[in-house]
């Protein structure tokens, strides 16, 4: 109970995740970029599996190119490449467009362990989303 009764305190991250649907996405062929597909029907993920599907898509949408996605959808890598910033500021804002792409999922509650890489027109990002289901591992390059 609080003393300003008009105000709703947040919810606990455990509360959120029960609250939350199963997490369910087309599984995804790294490898190859493409979806997965068994006899003609495309093969779902679910759980752990489909949050490291969205954040393997999430990293190469750029954001606000397509109008089928919301603006909160997608990152901002592509500002970075071929721009005049020096190698300084590029590795120090990678990681905080790493996290304004895939925090905006409501089953991703931290990202950590960001390595950057910028090679020539390629930037490479690794690192690890926590989850409600547990930790996912990504690698993603754009």
């Amino acid at each position: 109970m609080s003393i300003f009764p008009m105000i709703d305190p947040a919810p606990d991250k455990a509360s959120a995740a029960r609250a939350l649907p199963l997490c369910r996405e087309v599984g995804w062929d790294f490898q190859r970029g493409v979806p997965r597909f068994r006899g003609g029907v495309p093969v779902e993920a679910a759980g752990k599996e489909a949050v490291k599907v969205w954040i393997w898509k999430a990293i190469r949408t750029p954001r606000f190119r397509y109008e089928i996605y919301s603006w909160a959808y997608g990152s901002e890598f592509e500002t970075l490449l071929g721009q005049a910033y020096s190698d300084a500021v590029k590795t120090a804002e990678a990681p905080r467009y790493l996290r304004e792409c895939l925090l905006v999922n409501p089953y991703i509650t931290d990202v950590k362990d960001i390595s950057v890489t910028f090679e020539a027109a390629k930037l490479t990002v690794e690192g690890t989303a926590v989850t409600i289901y547990g930790e996912v591992k990504f690698h993603g390059a754009v």
